[in-house]
């Protein structure tokens, strides 16, 4: 297949995103697993397959020049947090929006997915910059934890959200997709708004999600330890001082 790689859309440390008329091509670096390329493209299918979410389609699963790709529809439209940095007397309508859309996703089963606490499990348990009582403590913590089926993204943020100019909605990026609490989701979006510096929009976010999913907020704060540890288990240098604050055990208890 002939593809044009010229216009590049992002750009990230193991994978180049282009867009070549109505595809969008995901081209990750040389030798990157080629288990976790086939595993993404899996939970794509699955997400598309059992939910009528607006989601661009998974097209081909291919290589180019030595390079696993991943080809799928592309989606016209502006990422919501575009929208958030252009238009900030609408970021109130935005974040319900963005809510709206997420609660939506959470009201979906996809059975064949991996779940939530299996996941968290194994990369606490695998770990190497985890003490072992604080692995110990969040691992029980995990344990005691209800196991819902709830479809999580995994990485919902308003990066992937993407508005047309009919004002519709799609969502892209499933490769963490995984089946579990909804609380989880929603503590993952609201470590990355924290992540990104946007501390008051992270709580203005956080108040409304238990709000309109009817959620105690500490439900969703109990999952917030154990969501920093499996993100600070990844080793990325960058994020490690900022996590391990939020990799305390005895909060909201």
């Amino acid at each position: 297949m002939d593809l044009n790689l010229n216009n590049k859309l992002v750009e990230r440390p193991t994978k180049t995103v282009y867009r070549d008329n109505d595809k969008t091509i995901k081209l990750f670096v040389e030798n990157y697993s080629k288990a976790n390329i086939l595993n993404e493209a899996l939970i794509q299918a699955r997400v598309e397959e059992a939910t009528d979410l607006k989601i661009a389609k998974l097209l081909e699963v291919s290589q180019i020049d030595n390079r696993w790709a991943l080809i799928s529809e592309h989606i016209e439209g502006t990422p919501l947090d575009k929208l958030m940095e252009e238009h900030p007397e609408k970021i109130d309508e935005y974040l319900e929006l963005f809510v709206k859309i997420q609660l939506t996703v959470h009201s979906k089963r996809v059975p064949l997915l991996n779940r939530i606490k299996d996941k968290f499990k194994g990369r606490l348990e695998n770990a190497t910059n985890l003490n072992d009582h604080v692995k110990y403590e969040l691992l029980q913590r995990l344990e005691g934890i209800n196991q819902h089926y709830k479809l999580c993204h995994g990485d919902f943020n308003p990066s992937n959200i993407i508005i047309n100019e009919k004002g519709e909605y799609s969502i892209i990026d499933w490769s963490h997709a995984t089946q579990g609490n909804g609380a989880a989701d929603a503590a993952q979006t609201y470590l990355i708004f924290s992540m990104q510096g946007k501390k008051e929009l992270a709580e203005k976010y956080l108040d409304l999600y238990c709000q309109k999913s009817n959620t105690d907020k500490t439900v969703v704060q109990r999952w917030i330890p154990i969501v920093a540890a499996v993100q600070m288990a990844k080793n990325i240098k960058e994020e490690q001082e900022f996590l391990s604050s939020w990799v305390n055990v005895v909060d909201y208890e």
